[in-house]
């Protein structure tokens, strides 16, 4: 079901010319709690995607819950949205 607050930000983050604006951004929109709770689980993405690491070496890395790495686990590789994929492959210079 569409969520037009949603679509809105989507547009707003997609207009955003670099990164430090990106950051200035995010400051603004967000509490630094939910800004750590995305930095982290953007970080957890990025490990599991190397794969070479547990989830309890992960949570020792990087003091994230087991739940939330669990989680970001379960969105990277099965969920249908793909997400965490389409950004990781571009970042990492590969064709979607």
């Amino acid at each position: 079901m569409p969520n037009p607050a949603r679509t809105e930000l989507a547009e707003a983050l997609h207009c955003v010319a670099d990164i430090a604006e990106m950051e200035r951004f995010l400051t603004d929109l967000c509490t630094p709690a939910e800004l750590r709770a995305l930095s982290e689980r953007w970080h957890v993405a990025k490990l599991l995607d190397v794969g070479e690491a547990s989830y309890r070496k992960i949570n020792k890395m990087t003091g994230v819950s087991t739940t939330t790495i669990s989680r970001v686990s379960r969105f990277l590789k099965e969920e249908p949205h793909q997400g965490y994929r389409a950004v990781l492959d571009r970042q990492n210079g590969q064709e979607l």
